[in-house]
């Protein structure tokens, strides 16, 4: 059984200064845990890391405003938790930019592209070269979770930047997961995070969504069930919804349906005919 908030453990969290981030952080020094908080916005950073201070003490914490997509910064941050506490038992990598789709999205601007992918996909890539080799040669047990998005999924229209690099994360993770467990006698997992409505930032909560404390709660519990996509539901979409809404995107490869039949006239009626009807395939708890 995999723990992500363990007493005593080391956690390396980025976007840690608010929404999820900040949220795993404060699980986290609930636990008992040290922290290495990776932010690019400074004041939210120093705020959080004073506020977990009151709980495990300021030297309990490391703040560093690097940027993810910078690998050289996440060497230089690893090498300081390395030095100062030894190895991460929970990477988590939750950084992540989101640029608006633009004027049509497909033709947006390339440095829109660019930086949502150095973000959200080099920045997982980037976390996990920085810290993996360190982990693995403590061989104790750890964790590390990406986080992804239902967009990668599901891949709905509106912003196919944000969208693309999501999908790569999912693939990414999956991958990252397999090469753990074929190592031999290796102690770690990863776990893909694929969050719901949830209500960040400065967002005002609305009916509906999560509050990131639940994501948190939701994926401590998956994580402990040895569970790799930790698919969170919230208020207003249940997992029984989004599991046939993936299905139904996978299918259109089998069924020979066009791109994104889900939002195609032509199968409005069909898609709303499937969401009515039981899954076809009992998903296991």
């Amino acid at each position: 059984m995999a723990e992500s908030f363990a007493a005593g453990g080391i956690a390396v969290i980025t976007g840690g200064a608010s929404g999820i981030g900040r949220a795993a952080a404060r699980r986290a020094a609930a636990a008992g845990m040290r922290l290495a908080l990776v932010d690019v916005d400074a004041a939210k950073l120093a705020a959080t890391a004073e506020s977990l201070s009151e709980t495990i003490g300021r030297d309990a914490i490391i703040t560093s405003t690097a940027d993810v997509a910078d690998m050289t910064a996440m060497l230089a941050l690893a090498e300081q938790v390395q030095a100062r506490w030894g190895s991460p038992t929970l990477l988590m990598n939750n950084a992540a930019a989101f640029v608006a789709g633009g004027p049509g999205g497909i033709l947006d601007a390339n440095e829109n592209w660019a930086r949502v992918f150095a973000v959200n996909v080099l920045g997982v890539v980037n976390g996990v070269q920085a810290f993996l080799p360190g982990m693995l040669a403590a061989g104790r047990p750890g964790v590390i979770v990406n986080t992804g998005s239902k967009q990668g999924l599901t891949n709905p229209p509106g912003n196919p930047a944000y969208n693309t690099s999501k999908a790569a994360v999912n693939a990414y993770t999956q991958n990252l997961a397999r090469d753990l467990r074929e190592r031999e006698n290796c102690a770690i997992s990863a776990h893909l995070l694929i969050p719901g409505w949830t209500t960040t930032g400065e967002a005002e909560h609305r009916p509906g969504a999560w509050r990131a404390e639940q994501v948190v709660d939701h994926m401590e519990k998956l994580i402990a069930d040895d569970r790799f996509f930790i698919l969170c539901p919230d208020d207003d979409t249940p997992n029984g919804v989004d599991h046939k809404r993936i299905l139904w995107n996978a299918m259109d490869i089998i069924e020979n349906r066009p791109a994104l039949s889900r939002w195609h006239p032509d199968y409005k009626d069909e898609f709303a005919a499937f969401m009515a009807q039981d899954l076809p395939l009992k998903p296991k708890a």
